[in-house]
């Protein structure tokens, strides 16, 4: 499961500025409901340049919602200027550290910041430079190559950590490590490794096997399994119904549960089930 701060915990349970400001000043909306986080940012400033408010809406999990809720308190009583410095390294600091997988959610923050002051200053929205890698995230070569300089990042789960590139359908890794070749100098002339699978989508692959394969034979018997929780290989399931009485449980969670999700997924994969 992921390591969450307490103060990561406060801003999920009591996130702070939640709703949309009437008639603000700038605006800022990032992601999509389709990748799975999206946030809308919205601002009022004063007549001194100063942000006298700024309020939240968010589609995401606890680290897209206690990010997004830090950052409003972050901003509210900053100049403009002062608020354009904000990173999302500030952000992730501010809420006493983010588990490395969930860095992206603290990146959405501070683009949605930017996007709010450029709409306050009347810029233009700015089109992403360089070139499309990632068709399922909407990134650049530029985008990526800026991540891997700024974060001193290695590799293409860090990459997905950061700005989610490659933690879709997995195209694009190809790209990405070619990428990060080029930027620190590493030969590229390596044969070829066998697919790795970002924790994004080892999560969604594992999702829709349970969906597709798993739940449907043991809903015939009148079961049924929840997933609760992935930790690297480990996951995290509850069994339901007949399951979690059947004195076969343990079988049923080993000897197919596992067995299919090493077959259809990732053969690491250990499945454990926790207290109803």
């Amino acid at each position: 499961m992921w390591e969450y701060t307490d103060k990561v915990k406060e801003h999920f349970i009591n996130p702070r500025n939640v709703g949309e400001i009437e008639m603000p000043d700038g605006v800022g909306e990032v992601g999509s409901l389709s990748c799975g986080d999206a946030l809308k940012l919205t601002i009022k400033v004063g007549e001194d340049q100063r942000i006298v408010d700024a309020k939240f809406q968010t589609f995401g999990c606890a680290s897209a919602i206690a990010s997004s809720s830090a950052l409003t308190e972050m901003v509210i009583g900053k100049t403009v200027q002062e608020a354009q410095e904000i990173t999302n390294e500030q952000i992730a600091e501010f809420l006493g550290g983010l588990p490395k997988e969930k860095m992206h959610c603290s990146v959405m923050g501070q683009e949605a910041l930017e996007k709010a002051i450029a709409c306050y200053l009347g810029e233009p929205e700015k089109i992403p430079e360089g070139n499309l890698v990632c068709e399922c995230f909407g990134v650049t070569d530029v985008q990526i190559e800026r991540a891997l300089t700024e974060h001193s990042l290695k590799t293409v789960e860090e990459i997905t950590n950061y700005i989610k590139a490659g933690g879709g359908c997995g195209k694009c890794h190809e790209k990405i490590e070619e990428i990060i070749a080029s930027v620190y100098g590493t030969k590229t002339d390596k044969p070829p490794q066998p697919k790795v699978l970002t924790n994004i989508q080892k999560i969604k692959l594992i999702e829709e096997t349970l969906e597709r394969e798993i739940k449907p034979a043991l809903k015939q018997d009148g079961g049924d399994i929840q997933l609760v929780d992935v930790d690297g290989d480990r996951v995290l399931v509850k069994l339901i119904g007949t399951c979690a009485t059947c004195a076969m449980s343990q079988v049923t969670l080993k000897d197919y549960v596992e067995s299919k999700l090493k077959e259809l997924v990732a053969q690491t994969i250990v499945v454990e089930e926790v207290a109803a």
